[in-house]
């Protein structure tokens, strides 16, 4: 959610999360007609331009100043982008500096070969879902909702829980606060790396999807005292640390690196090691912040 002016917020949301969003949304809303709500999903086009060439790509179709100070981590400012009005948002969901481009629809396509022609010598080059919502996401272990992000745990349990919370009132606040001031949570979401991807037949697998139970060396399940059972959230490659990577929620003893654990895939047993609570990639955050 950003907030574009003093009376004006902009929601994005997942691609496939937009009608439960905005039902929520919708449904929460005063009803004395002091907000009101668009959908301007068909108005708007986004494009994600990231990586560490980003920044020198777009010095080349905007005059507006790029850097972390004028352009920080988390904001959007207004700017001409190949003469065309854009919102440029400092965010990243794949692990490297760069921006949402925010543009009218009918200009998506002139932004599209502005950009890719600004690129071509640094290096750019299309990318989709598998970049966005896999090997960049695990790389730096962010939460995916419907996948880390559901009912069953909370958001303190998720590693989501901030150094503070806003004073204004907002839905689950009360719950929210109390799982904070309960203490350490008996759960943590940690990514793990497969460290033997062979079958038994000797084939290399590349482990996708989610809900693989995850078992103790001895083969034994792992249930926390709510009886949840430590399961993949979401799997794929990180083609960054070389690695094949996992997510998953584990009780806190084993949520520690180096710990040894397997992983139940297609009816047989991998090894895998847990490697962070954190991220596996760029863990202080340098190349979006720095």
């Amino acid at each position: 959610m950003m907030r574009l002016s003093e009376d004006r917020v902009r929601i994005v949301t997942g691609v496939f999360d937009g009608g439960r969003d905005e039902f929520w949304t919708r449904r929460h809303m005063p009803t004395d007609g002091s907000v009101s709500f668009r959908n301007i999903t068909e108005q708007v086009t986004t494009l994600g331009l990231w990586g560490p060439n980003a920044p020198a790509v777009l010095s080349q179709l905007t005059d507006q100043d790029l850097s972390q100070a004028d352009s920080p981590y988390g904001s959007i400012v207004d700017a001409e982008v190949a003469g065309l009005p854009c919102q440029l948002f400092r965010i990243s969901y794949v692990g490297d500096t760069g921006w949402e481009i925010y543009a009218a629809w009918d200009d998506g396509p002139a932004l599209w070969d502005a950009l890719m022609e600004a690129g071509a010598d640094l290096g750019i080059r299309p990318t989709g879902g598998g970049v966005y919502g896999s090997s960049g996401r695990l790389e730096k272990g962010y939460r995916l909702m419907g996948a880390e992000l559901e009912s069953e745990y909370n958001p303190v349990e998720a590693g989501l829980a901030r150094p503070r919370v806003k004073a204004a009132d907002f839905i689950g606040k009360e719950a929210y606060l109390a799982v904070r001031e309960a203490g350490d949570p008996e759960v943590l979401m940690c990514t793990l790396t497969v460290e033997d991807q062979t079958d038994g037949r000797g084939r290399n697998r590349h482990m996708m999807g989610g809900n693989e139970p995850i078992l103790t060396p001895d083969g034994g399940r792992i249930t926390d005292s709510h009886g949840r059972v430590s399961r993949v959230t979401s799997a794929g490659y990180g083609p960054s640390v070389g690695r094949h990577l996992l997510m998953a929620y584990l009780p806190r003893e084993l949520a520690v690196p180096g710990t040894d654990l397997q992983v139940m895939y297609m009816n047989e047993l991998y090894p895998v090691e847990v490697a962070t609570t954190g991220a596996v990639f760029d863990p202080t955050d340098s190349r979006m912040k720095g």
